[in-house]
């Protein structure tokens, strides 16, 4: 028994090796673990201050005048510049009034026209046919007026013929009586054959007027900028069939009637008056400067885009100049 206590006493003075390696090994990755959690705190201090770094504030850039046109350029060197558009005052699409089938298309693109033109003819058949029926219904009528005129002349001589009679006592008051009813009888049938004779000629007229509208002509002097019909298409003034019908021939512009519009902040419109001078650059030539002036500012602005729309004139018509271009304008100081 006192040997077994005395064991018992040895085991629990002795040293655990197994426990103390244990320990060691703690111990020594124990640094590691703690320098990879103090470089993680450094790189995530790091990104965050980067991106919540105060963004330094932007410098205000003050535009003169707005654009017209989407991300256009204003450059706001010298007085107040804006930058728009070439647009022509007189333009048309030049469609029929009548639907039929195009038989014939005498314009192309670029080609010009005067006023009065043909531009295309249609297929217009029936309306000649409409328009010579009622022709011959005119001739028609101008023959019963003058058989109407004729048989009035005849009555009012028989009247005048039996009135003497009467005065003499040839013939009897009845005789008279029938006479005079002859002659007013012959000038209703001499008012109804005129007005007849008018109605006819109002339709002739009108299908004649019906019969034009199959010649599509130029409703000014211009240039044909766009051709959209062609021959064996039907035309009408209305779209129908899903969009599938044309409406329009052409497209033309009157060239002489080609103006500048831009669009000016509305912070600067007092700069701007009619008749000031203004120098133009088409975007498409910018070595060459046109002269021209303001003929208005239209007395309306945009709510959305705070501008006002201001019309320039150019000086002097130039060949170059084409619907559509892009241009910049320079709103020179009356004292320049």
């Amino acid at each position: 028994m006192v040997s077994e206590d005395k064991s018992e006493l040895l085991r629990s003075l002795s040293i655990d090796r197994s426990r103390s390696d244990e320990d060691e090994g703690g111990a020594k990755f124990g640094p590691v673990v703690l320098g990879a959690l103090a470089a993680g705190s450094l790189l995530i201090g790091g990104a965050a201050g980067w991106i919540l770094k105060p963004t330094p504030k932007a410098k205000p850039v003050i535009v003169e005048a707005a654009q017209s046109g989407p991300a256009r350029a204003v450059a706001p060197a010298g007085g107040l510049t804006a930058s728009g558009y070439v647009v022509a005052r007189t333009r048309a699409t030049v469609a029929a009034e009548v639907t039929g089938r195009v038989i014939e298309v005498r314009v192309e693109e670029g080609q010009s026209v005067q006023a009065g033109q043909v531009l295309a003819v249609l297929d217009g058949s029936l309306a000649r046919v409409d328009a010579a029926s009622t022709q011959a219904r005119a001739v028609s009528a101008q023959a019963a007026l003058n058989s109407a005129q004729v048989q009035y002349v005849q009555a009012q001589r028989d009247l005048a013929r039996y009135q003497t009679l009467a005065k003499t006592g040839y013939i009897s008051e009845a005789n008279l009586q029938a006479a005079m009813l002859k002659a007013k009888v012959a000038a209703a049938q001499e008012d109804l054959a005129r007005a007849q004779l008018a109605a006819a000629i109002s339709d002739s007229n009108r299908t004649q007027v019906q019969l034009s509208r199959y010649e599509i002509r130029a409703p000014f002097t211009g240039m044909v900028i766009d051709k959209a019909a062609q021959p064996g298409e039907i035309i009408s003034p209305l779209s129908a069939g899903g969009g599938f019908t044309r409406t329009g021939i052409c497209t033309i512009v009157d060239m002489d009637s080609l103006e500048i519009e831009v669009d000016v902040n509305e912070a600067y419109i007092g700069r701007v008056s009619p008749g000031q001078k203004v120098e133009a650059i088409l975007d498409a030539y910018p070595d060459s400067v046109l002269p021209a002036h303001v003929i208005a500012t239209i007395p309306t602005a945009s709510r959305d885009k705070a501008t006002v729309r201001v019309r320039i004139a150019f000086e002097s018509r130039d060949v170059r100049i084409l619907p559509e271009m892009g241009v910049k304008v320079t709103f020179l100081d009356k004292k320049s």
